[in-house]
């Protein structure tokens, strides 16, 4: 027989050994909001699923249950056939640990698969998690980097990480540049799929002494940091780097590529084109019109995006800062090992 387990057994089972955790969810439910490190064996894709659906607000309960019985019951080998490729332990889950999860757990347990169900399904994974972030303590010091658009922070984070050191990407998770042009060739992430990716990967350096992370206001994209890791960032140790301005042009063309997303930018510039004096917003709409991207990139730096880091950056004071002073990105990640280490930052 299957057993039921909460959220702190699940997370732990993670811990003490390799452990497989499933969404039997529709895919697009999965794709919406899942269990980090999840995968997904469905036992309605999204079409059966809307079709039960529909049966269940049109004829009730039980015609739409009988329905879903019929449809599964012609895919049951196929299904049990995935379960059987995990090498591993199993939990499954579902939206609130119901049919879905039991009826999963229940057929796997006639097969002689043993799995273990989530109690609660998602919903308690995510009351878990909202939860942790409200009262919970995160006990490593931040070092945060910040500077002017384009001095390649997060590149630096990418570049910090490989080397071993405990890195908290935001922008990653968030899906987002944190710009007015941060969306445009990524998927912006929901505040569940972020808010877990976070949990995730501050379970994972709760022991550590400090943890890299980038300077962020409030909102993501379409995601708010939480008051236990904003808080604790803008009371951290602030490291700015400071590039020439042809490098910074070159690293945000480098990394937005927007001859690939040309209307996108245009698009995007519209929505901030009113906050920047008529005759240079003219400028900047033109060269973007023409594909003259860096032409476009300089002047938004020079009458946007740098005006506005400096009020931003003004409010710290000397004590919390250190200033960084590099000729390129790999310059940069230099000066910012060496200065850690002349700090006695006790860290690899």
């Amino acid at each position: 027989m299957f057993h039921d387990i909460t959220v702190s057994d699940l997370l732990a089972k993670k811990d003490q050994e390799p452990h497989t955790i499933i969404d039997v969810r529709s895919p697009k439910e999965f794709k919406e909001a899942t269990i980090p490190g999840s995968i997904n064996i469905p036992i309605l894709n999204d079409e059966e699923r809307a079709e039960v659906g529909t049966i269940y607000k049109q004829a009730g309960k039980e015609a739409a249950m009988e329905k879903g019985l019929a449809i599964f019951s012609k895919k049951l080998p196929e299904f049990i056939g995935e379960f059987k490729k995990v090498e591993t332990p199993m939990t499954v889950f579902c939206w609130r640990g119901g049919m879905r999860s039991k009826t999963t757990a229940t057929v796997l347990d006639l097969m002689g698969i043993r799995v273990n169900r989530l109690n609660g399904g998602i919903r308690s994974y995510r009351r878990w998690i909202v939860n942790y972030l409200e009262t919970g303590r995160f006990h490593p010091e931040l070092l945060v980097l910040n500077g002017y658009t384009g001095t390649g922070k997060t590149i630096i984070l990418q570049k910090l990480k490989e080397k071993g050191y405990p890195v908290i990407d935001l922008e990653e998770m968030a899906g987002h540049r944190g710009s007015i042009f941060g969306q445009i060739g990524l998927t912006p992430s929901n505040q569940k799929k972020f808010d877990a990716a976070l949990v995730t990967e501050m379970l994972k350096y709760e022991n550590e002494r400090f943890v890299f992370i980038e300077g962020e206001s409030k909102r993501i994209g379409r995601v708010y940091l939480p008051d236990i890791i904003y808080d604790k960032k803008e009371k951290g140790l602030q490291i700015f780097i400071d590039l020439p301005l042809e490098e910074r042009v070159k690293n945000i063309i480098e990394e937005y590529e927007p001859w690939n997303y040309p209307e996108r930018f245009q698009e995007a510039f519209r929505l901030i084109k009113k906050k920047i004096h008529t005759p240079v917003a003219k400028e900047i709409e033109s060269y973007l019109e023409n594909g003259k991207f860096i032409q476009a990139v300089k002047l938004l730096l020079e009458y946007y995006y740098d005006p506005r880091y400096e009020y931003s950056a003004s409010h710290f004071p000397e004590s919390q800062k250190i200033t960084i002073q590099a000729d390129s990105v790999d310059d940069a990640l230099t000066k910012v090992l060496e200065t850690i280490q002349r700090a006695n930052i006790g860290i690899k």
